[in-house]
């Protein structure tokens, strides 16, 4: 069986994180599916899906590092391309990736106990971001 739902997120900010763990369970909960996988799939390229231990200094830390390895800067190709300063975002975007995929045991999504699933929006302008949660099992 396969169920699918989507979850729509505004973002504001380059670097500003949403904890997606308790949309994900509840489509998990909604499909009914005991056993099986969940894909966590972001629509877009400039921001990007994953998990942590969602709490306030890492949604500081990983922003600040993700910026340190890939900084804003004009001289990226895409910059030379599109002048629209969001280079880096596609960058940092393809280094974390676009999607998740999770065990569902006993209609629960496996994840630690300090593990959570996230989207980190990347652009440099607001966006409406759109999430395909997959469910796939018995």
């Amino acid at each position: 069986m396969v169920f699918q739902r989507e979850v729509k997120i505004s973002t504001q900010t380059h670097g500003e994180m949403h904890d997606l763990t308790d949309d994900v369970q509840k489509i998990v909960d909604e499909s009914k599916i005991a056993a099986g996988l969940v894909n966590v799939s972001l629509v877009g390229s400039t921001a990007a899906i994953s998990t942590i231990e969602f709490e306030p200094g890492l949604e500081r830390d990983l922003p600040e590092a993700l910026d340190r390895l890939i900084p804003p800067s004009r001289s990226y190709g895409h910059e030379q391309a599109w002048h629209d300063g969001n280079g880096h975002s596609h960058l940092q975007a393809t280094l974390l990736g676009p999607s998740l995929i999770l065990p569902v045991s006993n209609g629960k999504i496996v994840v630690g106990t300090w593990q959570q699933i996230f989207l980190i929006e990347l652009d440099i302008k607001p966006r409406q971001r759109e999430v395909v949660v997959t469910v796939q099992g018995d």
